[in-house]
Protein backbone atom coordinates (compact mmCIF):
# COMPACT_ATOMS: atom_id res chain seq x y z
CA UNK A 1 0.00 0.00 0.00
CA UNK A 2 2.72 2.19 1.05
CA UNK A 3 4.79 1.41 -2.29
CA UNK A 4 1.69 2.26 -4.48
CA UNK A 5 0.56 5.83 -2.83
CA UNK A 6 4.28 6.93 -3.36
CA UNK A 7 3.63 5.83 -7.02
CA UNK A 8 0.59 7.39 -7.13
CA UNK A 9 2.02 10.69 -6.00
CA UNK A 10 4.93 10.21 -8.68
CA UNK A 11 2.32 10.08 -11.57
CA UNK A 12 0.50 13.02 -9.80
CA UNK A 13 3.44 14.97 -9.94
CA UNK A 14 4.42 13.92 -13.46
CA UNK A 15 0.89 15.71 -14.52
CA UNK A 16 0.56 18.68 -12.60
CA UNK A 17 0.60 20.28 -16.66
CA UNK A 18 -2.05 18.43 -17.55
CA UNK A 19 -5.22 16.41 -17.17
CA UNK A 20 -4.39 13.39 -13.84
CA UNK A 21 -5.88 9.80 -15.90
CA UNK A 22 -8.16 8.79 -12.35
CA UNK A 23 -7.76 5.48 -14.71
CA UNK A 24 -3.94 5.38 -14.02
CA UNK A 25 -4.45 6.04 -10.83
CA UNK A 26 -6.93 3.14 -10.24
CA UNK A 27 -3.91 0.80 -12.28
CA UNK A 28 -1.41 1.95 -10.28
CA UNK A 29 -2.94 1.48 -6.27
CA UNK A 30 -4.93 -1.45 -7.63
CA UNK A 31 -8.10 0.18 -6.09
CA UNK A 32 -10.83 2.07 -6.60
CA UNK A 33 -10.57 6.02 -7.23
CA UNK A 34 -13.09 6.55 -4.48
CA UNK A 35 -10.87 3.81 -2.20
CA UNK A 36 -8.11 6.02 -3.35
CA UNK A 37 -9.21 10.05 -2.62
CA UNK A 38 -10.66 8.39 0.97
CA UNK A 39 -7.17 7.03 2.01
CA UNK A 40 -5.20 9.89 0.52
CA UNK A 41 -7.53 11.99 2.84
CA UNK A 42 -7.37 9.85 5.50
CA UNK A 43 -3.48 9.55 5.77
CA UNK A 44 -2.56 13.45 4.49
CA UNK A 45 -5.58 15.37 6.30
CA UNK A 46 -6.37 16.75 2.94
CA UNK A 47 -8.49 16.25 -0.15
CA UNK A 48 -6.53 15.37 -3.14
CA UNK A 49 -8.04 17.76 -5.16
CA UNK A 50 -6.65 20.58 -2.13
CA UNK A 51 -2.82 18.48 -2.79
CA UNK A 52 -2.80 18.97 -6.86
CA UNK A 53 -4.44 22.82 -6.40
CA UNK A 54 -1.08 23.77 -4.10
CA UNK A 55 1.39 21.54 -5.53
CA UNK A 56 0.53 23.36 -9.35
CA UNK A 57 0.44 27.20 -7.17
CA UNK A 58 3.48 26.17 -5.36
CA UNK A 59 5.29 24.89 -9.08
CA UNK A 60 3.90 28.34 -10.33
CA UNK A 61 5.37 30.33 -7.92
CA UNK A 62 9.13 28.77 -9.30
CA UNK A 63 7.83 29.66 -12.42
CA UNK A 64 6.86 33.33 -11.82
CA UNK A 65 10.32 33.45 -9.75
CA UNK A 66 13.14 32.04 -11.18
CA UNK A 67 12.07 31.39 -15.08
CA UNK A 68 10.65 34.42 -16.00
CA UNK A 69 6.76 33.54 -17.41
CA UNK A 70 4.32 36.00 -17.18
CA UNK A 71 1.50 36.07 -15.16
CA UNK A 72 -0.97 34.64 -18.43
CA UNK A 73 1.37 32.24 -19.64
CA UNK A 74 2.10 30.79 -15.65
CA UNK A 75 -2.23 30.41 -15.24
CA UNK A 76 -2.54 28.37 -18.58
CA UNK A 77 0.68 26.42 -17.95
CA UNK A 78 -1.29 24.85 -14.78
CA UNK A 79 -4.66 24.67 -16.60
CA UNK A 80 -6.63 27.79 -15.42
CA UNK A 81 -9.03 29.13 -18.31
CA UNK A 82 -8.65 32.52 -17.22
CA UNK A 83 -5.81 35.14 -15.20
CA UNK A 84 -8.73 36.43 -13.15
CA UNK A 85 -9.06 32.64 -11.98
CA UNK A 86 -5.57 31.59 -11.33
CA UNK A 87 -4.95 35.03 -9.62
CA UNK A 88 -7.31 34.67 -7.55
CA UNK A 89 -6.34 31.18 -6.49
CA UNK A 90 -2.85 32.24 -5.99
CA UNK A 91 -4.03 34.80 -3.60
CA UNK A 92 -6.27 32.75 -1.28
CA UNK A 93 -3.16 30.25 -1.09
CA UNK A 94 -0.37 32.37 -0.67
CA UNK A 95 -1.60 36.13 0.40
CA UNK A 96 -0.59 37.84 -2.46
CA UNK A 97 -1.05 38.51 -6.04
CA UNK A 98 1.15 36.56 -8.15
CA UNK A 99 2.75 39.65 -10.22
CA UNK A 100 3.97 40.68 -6.77
CA UNK A 101 6.13 37.37 -6.71
CA UNK A 102 9.14 39.14 -7.66
CA UNK A 103 8.86 41.98 -5.00
CA UNK A 104 8.67 39.74 -1.88
CA UNK A 105 11.42 38.52 0.11
CA UNK A 106 8.61 36.05 1.76
CA UNK A 107 7.44 33.01 -0.27
CA UNK A 108 5.53 30.15 0.17
CA UNK A 109 5.67 26.42 -1.18
CA UNK A 110 3.98 23.46 -1.01
CA UNK A 111 6.48 20.53 -1.16
CA UNK A 112 5.50 17.29 -2.64
CA UNK A 113 4.11 14.95 -0.52
CA UNK A 114 5.23 11.42 0.50
CA UNK A 115 4.22 8.77 2.59
CA UNK A 116 6.56 6.95 4.89
CA UNK A 117 6.12 4.22 7.40
CA UNK A 118 5.73 5.22 10.91
CA UNK A 119 5.68 2.52 13.95
CA UNK A 120 2.53 3.31 15.72
CA UNK A 121 -0.90 0.79 17.08
CA UNK A 122 0.22 -2.57 18.93
CA UNK A 123 -3.53 -2.38 20.58
CA UNK A 124 -5.80 -5.21 19.40
CA UNK A 125 -8.61 -4.00 17.35
CA UNK A 126 -11.60 -6.18 17.31
CA UNK A 127 -13.50 -6.76 13.88
CA UNK A 128 -15.34 -9.35 11.67
CA UNK A 129 -15.87 -9.56 7.72
CA UNK A 130 -19.38 -10.13 7.46
CA UNK A 131 -21.57 -10.39 4.43
CA UNK A 132 -25.20 -8.87 4.27
CA UNK A 133 -28.20 -8.88 1.94
CA UNK A 134 -29.36 -6.12 0.53
CA UNK A 135 -31.34 -3.96 3.01
CA UNK A 136 -32.93 -0.26 3.93
CA UNK A 137 -31.81 2.38 6.53
CA UNK A 138 -34.88 3.91 7.82
CA UNK A 139 -35.31 7.08 10.42
CA UNK A 140 -35.05 10.99 10.04
CA UNK A 141 -32.11 12.39 8.89
CA UNK A 142 -30.90 16.17 9.05
CA UNK A 143 -27.77 17.50 7.14
CA UNK A 144 -24.90 18.13 10.28
CA UNK A 145 -21.60 19.63 10.05
CA UNK A 146 -18.61 17.52 10.17
CA UNK A 147 -16.80 16.65 13.82
CA UNK A 148 -14.27 14.56 15.23
CA UNK A 149 -14.47 15.24 18.76
CA UNK A 150 -16.79 15.64 21.47
CA UNK A 151 -20.82 14.99 21.21
CA UNK A 152 -21.74 16.58 17.73
CA UNK A 153 -24.98 19.34 19.08
CA UNK A 154 -26.66 18.55 15.88
CA UNK A 155 -26.76 15.06 16.37
CA UNK A 156 -27.76 15.52 19.93
CA UNK A 157 -30.85 18.01 18.32
CA UNK A 158 -31.91 15.49 15.85
CA UNK A 159 -32.41 12.43 18.05
CA UNK A 160 -34.27 15.42 20.53
CA UNK A 161 -36.70 15.78 17.93
CA UNK A 162 -37.53 11.92 17.57
CA UNK A 163 -41.07 11.54 19.35
CA UNK A 164 -41.59 8.29 20.94
CA UNK A 165 -44.43 7.65 18.49
CA UNK A 166 -41.91 8.05 15.75
CA UNK A 167 -39.36 5.88 17.79
CA UNK A 168 -41.80 3.41 18.32
CA UNK A 169 -42.42 3.02 14.74
CA UNK A 170 -39.24 2.85 13.66
CA UNK A 171 -38.72 -0.18 16.04
CA UNK A 172 -41.41 -2.08 14.62
CA UNK A 173 -39.88 -1.65 11.24
CA UNK A 174 -36.42 -3.41 12.78
CA UNK A 175 -36.06 -6.97 11.59
CA UNK A 176 -32.13 -7.71 11.58
CA UNK A 177 -29.01 -6.92 14.01
CA UNK A 178 -28.43 -4.68 15.60
CA UNK A 179 -32.37 -4.46 16.26
CA UNK A 180 -31.73 -1.37 18.01
CA UNK A 181 -31.14 2.28 17.15
CA UNK A 182 -28.28 3.12 14.66
CA UNK A 183 -26.55 6.10 13.05
CA UNK A 184 -25.82 6.54 9.73
CA UNK A 185 -23.52 9.09 7.81
CA UNK A 186 -23.29 9.60 3.82
CA UNK A 187 -23.26 12.18 1.20
CA UNK A 188 -19.71 13.23 2.33
CA UNK A 189 -18.28 16.34 1.62
CA UNK A 190 -14.99 16.20 0.28
CA UNK A 191 -13.38 18.22 2.84
CA UNK A 192 -14.69 15.63 5.20
CA UNK A 193 -11.04 14.19 6.42
CA UNK A 194 -10.20 17.76 7.59
CA UNK A 195 -13.26 18.40 9.56
CA UNK A 196 -14.95 20.36 6.97
CA UNK A 197 -17.93 20.77 5.39
CA UNK A 198 -21.08 18.24 6.19
CA UNK A 199 -22.86 15.38 5.93
CA UNK A 200 -26.23 13.67 5.64
CA UNK A 201 -26.58 11.74 9.14
CA UNK A 202 -29.52 9.57 9.64
CA UNK A 203 -30.88 8.03 13.32
CA UNK A 204 -32.72 4.97 12.51
CA UNK A 205 -33.24 1.12 12.23
CA UNK A 206 -32.22 -1.49 9.80
CA UNK A 207 -34.96 -3.26 7.80
CA UNK A 208 -35.20 -5.99 4.62
CA UNK A 209 -39.25 -5.28 4.70
CA UNK A 210 -41.28 -3.68 1.84
CA UNK A 211 -43.65 -0.96 2.87
CA UNK A 212 -43.75 2.71 2.38
CA UNK A 213 -42.79 3.38 6.20
CA UNK A 214 -45.16 6.67 6.89
CA UNK A 215 -43.06 9.49 4.76
CA UNK A 216 -39.54 8.44 6.88
CA UNK A 217 -36.51 8.84 5.06
CA UNK A 218 -35.50 5.68 3.47
CA UNK A 219 -31.60 4.82 2.56
CA UNK A 220 -31.15 1.51 -0.16
CA UNK A 221 -28.20 -0.46 1.02
CA UNK A 222 -27.14 -2.86 -1.63
CA UNK A 223 -25.57 -6.33 -0.62
CA UNK A 224 -22.22 -5.67 0.23
CA UNK A 225 -19.42 -7.16 2.60
CA UNK A 226 -18.92 -5.32 6.12
CA UNK A 227 -16.30 -4.94 8.06
CA UNK A 228 -17.58 -4.35 11.60
CA UNK A 229 -15.85 -2.96 14.80
CA UNK A 230 -16.33 -3.70 17.97
CA UNK A 231 -14.74 -1.77 21.15
CA UNK A 232 -15.71 -0.85 25.03
CA UNK A 233 -15.16 2.34 26.75
CA UNK A 234 -15.88 6.16 27.82
CA UNK A 235 -18.01 7.72 25.44
CA UNK A 236 -17.56 9.01 22.40
CA UNK A 237 -13.96 9.12 23.54
CA UNK A 238 -12.98 6.00 22.57
CA UNK A 239 -15.77 5.00 19.56
CA UNK A 240 -13.75 8.47 18.10
CA UNK A 241 -10.49 6.54 18.91
CA UNK A 242 -11.68 3.41 16.86
CA UNK A 243 -12.76 5.12 13.60
CA UNK A 244 -9.60 7.36 13.61
CA UNK A 245 -7.20 3.54 14.17
CA UNK A 246 -9.51 2.70 11.15
CA UNK A 247 -8.65 5.02 8.86
CA UNK A 248 -4.62 5.35 10.00
CA UNK A 249 -4.02 1.89 10.98
CA UNK A 250 -6.20 -0.88 9.72
CA UNK A 251 -7.05 0.22 6.26
CA UNK A 252 -3.82 0.83 4.78
CA UNK A 253 -2.55 -2.68 6.31
CA UNK A 254 -5.65 -4.37 5.32
CA UNK A 255 -6.65 -6.47 2.18
CA UNK A 256 -9.64 -4.38 1.57
CA UNK A 257 -10.30 -1.06 0.56
CA UNK A 258 -13.48 1.22 1.22
CA UNK A 259 -17.08 0.62 -0.96
CA UNK A 260 -19.15 3.74 -1.46
CA UNK A 261 -21.36 3.03 1.21
CA UNK A 262 -23.32 4.43 4.35
CA UNK A 263 -21.03 4.08 7.08
CA UNK A 264 -23.26 2.96 9.92
CA UNK A 265 -22.59 2.96 13.80
CA UNK A 266 -24.51 1.88 17.34
CA UNK A 267 -23.84 2.08 20.76
CA UNK A 268 -25.39 -0.01 23.79
CA UNK A 269 -26.37 0.74 27.30
CA UNK A 270 -25.07 4.94 27.60
CA UNK A 271 -26.37 4.68 31.32
CA UNK A 272 -22.61 4.16 32.02
CA UNK A 273 -20.81 6.70 29.83
CA UNK A 274 -17.23 4.59 30.98
CA UNK A 275 -17.83 1.44 30.04
CA UNK A 276 -20.13 1.72 26.38
CA UNK A 277 -20.26 -0.75 23.47
CA UNK A 278 -20.03 0.35 20.38
CA UNK A 279 -20.19 -0.56 17.05
CA UNK A 280 -18.35 0.54 13.28
CA UNK A 281 -19.56 -0.64 10.61
CA UNK A 282 -17.49 0.06 7.09
CA UNK A 283 -18.52 -0.62 3.48
CA UNK A 284 -15.40 -3.56 2.01
CA UNK A 285 -14.51 -5.48 -0.86
CA UNK A 286 -11.11 -7.25 -1.41
CA UNK A 287 -8.57 -4.82 -3.25
CA UNK A 288 -8.40 -5.53 -6.63
CA UNK A 289 -12.16 -7.37 -6.90
CA UNK A 290 -14.48 -5.80 -9.41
Amino acid sequence: MLKSMNEAMDYIESHLYDEIDYNELERITGTSVYHFRRMFSFLSGMTLGEYVRNRRLSNATFDLLHEGMSVTETAFKYGYESVDGFSRAFREWSGINPSEVKKKNMLKAFPKLSFQLTIQGGINMDYRIEKKEAYKIVGVKKRVPIQFEGENQEIIKLAKSITPEQRKKLHSYANMKPNQVVNASYNLEEGCMEEKGSLDHMIGFLTTKELDFDGFEVVEVPALTWAIFSSKGEFPKIMQETWAKIASEWLPASDYELVDAPNISFTGDLSDRNNVYSEIWFAVKKKGEK
